[in-house]
C-alpha cells in the first residue's frame, strides 16, 4: 500500500482488502462443505456387495449360530467353575474343622464321641462327593466350549474364505470410487481457477477488486488445500501437471507485463516533462519521493543534494522554484509549502 495516500483513503483500502478476506473466507467455506459432501454423491460400498449372497447368507448364519453356541457354552462353563469353586472351599473347610476335631479327640480319648466321628466322616464324603461332581460338570462343559470353539473356528474360516476374493473386489471399487470423486473435485476447482486468473487479469484493478481477489484468495485454497489433500496415490500427476500449466500462465503474464512496463517506461521518458507529469499520480509521484525514487523511471536519485533538480536518469524535474516566493520546492507538489501558491504543476490523482 503506498504511503502517498491520504489517510481516509489508506483505511477505507484496508476496508475493502479486509471486505476481500472476508468474502473470500465465506466462499471457502462453501467450497469446503460442497467438496466434502462430493464423497457422498455416490452409494457406500461394503464388502458384502461384492459377495454371492446367497452363500453369504447361509455361510453368516452358520457363523453366528456357532458364535451363539460358543457364546453359551462360555457362561455355562463359568457358572460351573464357580460352583466348583465354591464346593472345593466347602470341603477345604470342612476337612479343615475335621481334622481339628480329631486331634482333640486323640488327646481326650473319649468313646461317647465315635458316634459324631462317624457323623462328621460321613458329611465329609459327602461334601468331596459334590466337588467331585462340580469337577465333572466343569469338565463336561470344557468339552462343550471346545466343540463350540472348533465350530466358531470352522464357521469364521468358511466365511473368510467367502469373504476374502470380496475384499480385494471392494478395495478395487474403493480406489475407482475416489478417483471418480477426485475427477468431480478438479472438474470444481478447475474452473476456478480459469476464472480466477481472467480475474486477475482483467478485474484486479476495478472498482470490484476486492471481489475479484477474494474470489482469487478462494480458488487458489480450493485447489491447493481442498483438492489436493484428497488426491488418490495414482493421481498426483495432476497436482504438478497444474501447477506446471498455473507457473506457465502466470510467468508469461508477469513477463507480457515486464515488456509492456519497459515499453511505456520508453515510451513515457521520450515525451516533455509537462506531458509524463500528466500521466502520473499524485499519490505515487510523492511516495516515489519519500523513498528516494525517481517517480519518472523509478532508479534511485540523491534527493538530499541540494544541487540535483533534475532526474540525471530520465531527466524529469525533480524541484523547481515556486513562482511567488521562489523557494526551491518539490515539483510535484500541487502548492509551494512555503508560501502556498499554486504551482504549475498537473498530476492524475
Amino acid at each position: 500500500m503506498s504511503k502517498g495516500l491520504r489517510l481516509t483513503e489508506r483505511w477505507l483500502t484496508r476496508a475493502l482488502w479486509l471486505v476481500a478476506f472476508i468474502f473470500a473466507g465465506f466462499l471457502i467455506g462453501l467450497g469446503g462443505k460442497i467438496v466434502e459432501n462430493l464423497w457422498d454423491v455416490e452409494a457406500p460400498l461394503t464388502v458384502e456387495q461384492f459377495m454371492d449372497q446367497g452363500r453369504a447368507a447361509e455361510v453368516k448364519a452358520q457363523r453366528d449360530a456357532a458364535q451363539e453356541k460358543l457364546d453359551a457354552a462360555r457362561t455355562a462353563l463359568e457358572q460351573a467353575e464357580q460352583k466348583h469353586a465354591v464346593a472345593r472351599s466347602n470341603t477345604r473347610s470342612a476337612r479343615a474343622s475335621f481334622d481339628n476335631w480329631l486331634a482333640t479327640r486323640r488327646v481326650t480319648a473319649r468313646p461317647d464321641q465315635d458316634r459324631e466321628l462317624v457323623a462328621r466322616t460321613e458329611a465329609l464324603d459327602a461334601l468331596e462327593s459334590e466337588e467331585r461332581k462340580a469337577l465333572s460338570a466343569v469338565e463336561t462343559q470344557e468339552q462343550a466350549m471346545l466343540d463350540a470353539s472348533q465350530q466358531a473356528q470352522q464357521a469364521r474360516s468358511r466365511w473368510e474364505a467367502l469373504e476374502r476374493p470380496a475384499v480385494q473386489a471392494h478395495a478395487q471399487a474403493l480406489r475407482a470410487k475416489e478417483l471418480r470423486v477426485f475427477l468431480y473435485r478438479l472438474a470444481l476447482t478447475l474452473p476456478l481457477l480459469v476464472v480466477a486468473g481472467w480475474l486477475f487479469a482483467h478485474k484486479r484493478k476495478s472498482s470490484w477488486w476486492p471481489f475479484a481477489w477474494g474470489f482469487i484468495f478462494f480458488a487458489l485454497f480450493a485447489f491447493f488445500f481442498e483438492l489436493v489433500p484428497y488426491l488418490p496415490s495414482y493421481g498426483g500427476y495432476v497436482r504438478y501437471v497444474v501447477g506446471i500449466v498455473v507457473t506457465v500462465v502466470v510467468g508469461r503474464h508477469a513477463i507480457l507485463s515486464l515488456q509492456r512496463y519497459l515499453a511505456r517506461q520508453k515510451q513515457s521518458e521520450a515525451l516533455p516533462d509537462a506531458e509524463r507529469r500528466q500521466t502520473m499520480r499524485y499519490d505515487l509521484a510523492l511516495a516515489r519521493l519519500g523513498k528516494s525514487v525517481c517517480p519518472g523511471c523509478e532508479r534511485a536519485v540523491d534527493l538530499k543534494d541540494t544541487a540535483i533538480d533534475y532526474c540525471p536518469h530520465c531527466g524529469i524535474g525533480l524541484f523547481d522554484r515556486c513562482g511567488g516566493c521562489a523557494t526551491r520546492k518539490n515539483a510535484f507538489a500541487r502548492f509551494c509549502f512555503s508560501c502556498g501558491t499554486a504551482a504549475n504543476t498537473t498530476l492524475a490523482d
